[in-house]
């Protein structure tokens, strides 16, 4: 039953409006089926109910695509807390820390450790936070920088990577849109061939190192840094987060599994031809999760054999880490079913038609940027605005020829760019935790950085409309130098300023 009217946005409309009013994306989606199955079958509380799980939801379960991305987000969810549990990435930090003498250092090698540590969005706060606190402090540098350091390095970096949960995550929703379009594009090749225009990551990235080495701080953080040149912590909480720790706990135990992992997944898909020739997906998701999996028993190894954790223990926290992932799925299950409930009611075919009638496709990236980080910085959820943006922009970019991987780039740009802006966000939350740095402090001293690199990636996103090619990455990136550059001179001059005018 295909309806191409404006009915069709119905379940979409009640998405959005319970997402944004609840702050819950999965009230959200749950409320946009119910009604889309209300819709296609009229109201009647426990047929509806029922043909919901029956005919919609179990479908999804069942649907071998589906059930082997979820099979393999419960092995990364185990290896993830293996990983923060096992005290690994503490001891492989302190390693770090011993030729950090000097403030630049200080940020760099904060900053490399929340590029290392990258199989986690969660574990760069848990990690990198509480190691490097005590040496900020001592260099009288603020906890407001390494908050921000640390909000730029988890997100912005578990984004780009395919092969951790963000990735799957994400091809997830891609691939469900495009066996509805009947795409001839694997989710690997969609994933891969987006990276270069996900602006905001490659931004919120790189603004640190540049930062760092030419003290080019501006705004709240300026004032911050200022403060603590004088030795006073300023936005300070007592309420921050310790990250496991075990006197045996050697760095091995980050960069073990991983090796392990690599090998694993060379071994499995270098014979099918891996990375020149395209590889199926149920044999890639097979090779990851037996990598994840290998990875896992190789690290529970390893902790019984220094005497961190026992194989029983070391089990525990695995299938502990694996039941983490239950509100990942739920959230992919009812992306997926809303996905499905709206092709039967004809939403992406209206969608299509509507912006077909004289939508410019060149405008299409900025337009998905923009509402990406609405959805997202009302909600403090890039997944959720993942799962709600998707099946809206991608019909619509391949029907109006609009450029596909620049208009999924701007999806996963403005998602992350909304969570950096939102104070509710939990990444925002964590990484204040994690830096012992209060919430409001944190959310207030990165917001210029993060507006100015949006500001940026808006930008790109109209010239990506236009021209289309990567190469707008490296245009971007000297944009954000210079603007910087020009930024921390304006302060550094209004500052001398007040300096005389208080001598004066």
């Amino acid at each position: 039953m295909e309806q191409t009217d404006v009915t069709s946005l119905i379940p979409i409309i009640i998405t959005l409006i319970l997402s944004l009013s609840t702050r819950n994306v999965v009230i959200g989606l749950f409320g946009g089926v119910l009604s889309g199955v209300v819709m296609l079958n009229g109201f009647n509380p426990l047929d509806t109910f029922g043909v919901l799980v029956k005919d919609h939801l179990v479908p999804q379960l069942t649907d071998s695509y589906n059930a082997g991305v979820l099979v393999l987000l419960v092995f990364i969810g185990g290896f993830v807390a293996l990983m923060e549990q096992s005290g690994g990435g503490h001891a492989f930090a302190q390693k770090v820390t011993h030729w950090v003498s000097t403030k630049c250092r200080a940020q760099i090698s904060s900053w490399f450790g929340g590029i290392f540590i990258f199989f986690s969005d969660l574990g760069t706060p848990l990690i990198v936070g509480p190691v490097f606190r005590p040496l900020f402090d001592k260099l009288k540098l603020s906890r407001q920088k390494l908050a921000f350091i640390i909000d730029s390095t988890s997100s912005p970096v578990a984004i780009l990577i395919p092969f951790i949960g963000w990735g799957v995550y994400i091809m997830g929703l891609i691939q469900k849109e495009f066996t509805a379009l009947n795409v001839d594009i694997t989710d690997w090749e969609a994933f891969v061939r987006a990276i270069p225009f996900q602006f905001y990551a490659f931004l919120a990235i790189f603004i640190v190192p540049l930062v760092a080495f030419k003290k080019l701080d501006f705004g709240p953080m300026a004032e911050a840094e200022e403060k603590a040149q004088q030795g006073i912590i300023t936005g300070g909480t007592k309420e921050s987060l310790t990250a496991f720790t075990h006197k045996n706990a050697k760095s091995s135990f980050v960069w073990a599994p991983l090796l392990v992992m690599a090998v694993v997944l060379i071994s499995m898909l270098a014979p099918l031809g891996f990375p020149f020739e395209k590889i199926s997906g149920s044999s890639f998701r097979a090779a990851l999760s037996s990598a994840y999996f290998f990875a896992a028993i190789t690290l529970i190894g390893l902790m019984a054999l220094y005497k961190v954790r026992n194989f029983s223990d070391g089990i525990s926290v695995y299938l502990k880490g694996m039941g983490n992932m239950m509100q990942v799925a739920i959230i992919l299950i009812l992306a997926w079913t809303l996905s499905g409930v709206g092709k039967d009611l004809g939403t992406a075919a209206y969608i299509a038609e509507q912006a077909q009638t004289g939508f410019p496709h060149w405008l299409v990236p900025a337009v998905a940027f923009l509402l990406s980080a609405i959805i997202s910085f009302a909600t403090g959820s890039s997944w959720g605005t993942f799962a709600i943006m998707m099946p809206l922009v991608i019909p619509t970019a391949i029907a109006i020829d609009a450029p596909l991987y620049a208009c999924i780039g701007a999806v996963l740009s403005g998602g992350l760019f909304g969570d950096h802006c939102s104070p509710i966000s939990e990444t925002t939350i964590l990484s204040s935790t994690g830096s012992g740095c209060d919430q409001f402090e944190h959310f207030r001293t990165q917001l210029p950085y993060a507006l100015l690199n949006g500001f940026i990636a808006l930008v790109s996103f109209v010239i990506a409309g236009v021209m289309n090619t990567p190469l707008i990455l490296i245009g971007a990136l000297i944009v954000q130098a210079c603007l910087v550059f020009a930024l921390a001179k304006v302060h550094q001059h209004h500052l001398k300023k007040k300096h005389v005018t208080a001598t004066i």
